[in-house]
């Protein structure tokens, strides 16, 4: 492997859960589906309906990464499963791609110093205005997934499924 930045390395021990950030694979792997659709009072969302959410955020940025020109959703309820029961039947395949994807984003964070600086194009107006390299969209990626993640670690203590089996912080 080449010798890779400070920056670099942050960014793949975030994608993996270090420091204060817990594993997202880990938060993820040993929950059964029953578990992983479930709601709880006060909050909209499932862990798999949080993790289909990262998963086609990770799949859109990842898109315009390489060049493509993903249509930026209308709504942001179209980033979320429409229906609660598929996303039972399909939590294996989501965890899978959760999976992909993180490793998908790290090979990325492990690029050279002049492909992190490559600007990605831009699909609405409104992200002109913010730094677009590659660097700049792992980086909001890194935060996107560490505000989920906290989530379903809040949710699976909430159900009584915390830590995972591979350990987690227990407050």
């Amino acid at each position: 492997m080449t010798d890779i930045s400070t920056s670099q390395r942050a960014q793949i021990e975030l994608l993996h859960g270090q420091a204060a950030h817990v594993d997202p694979i880990a938060c993820v792997e040993d929950l059964p589906a029953e578990l992983a659709v479930r709601t709880v009072e006060g909050f909209p969302h499932s862990i798999a309906a949080l993790v289909f959410h990262m998963n086609y955020w990770m799949n859109y940025e990842l898109r315009r990464i390489r060049g493509e020109r993903p249509t930026y959703p209308e709504h942001a309820a179209e980033s979320w499963p429409k229906d609660p029961e598929v996303a039972a039947a399909e939590w294996d395949r989501v965890r899978r791609d959760f999976a992909w994807f993180l490793a998908e984003y790290e090979k990325m964070a492990k690029s050279s110093a002049q492909e992190l600086q490559r600007q990605v194009e831009s699909m609405r107006e409104g992200d002109k205005k913010h730094a677009g390299s590659v660097e700049a969209v792992l980086w909001q990626m890194v935060a996107h997934n560490s505000y989920h993640v906290g989530q379903i670690a809040l949710i699976r203590r909430t159900l009584g499924a915390w830590p995972p089996r591979r350990g987690g912080d227990t407050w």
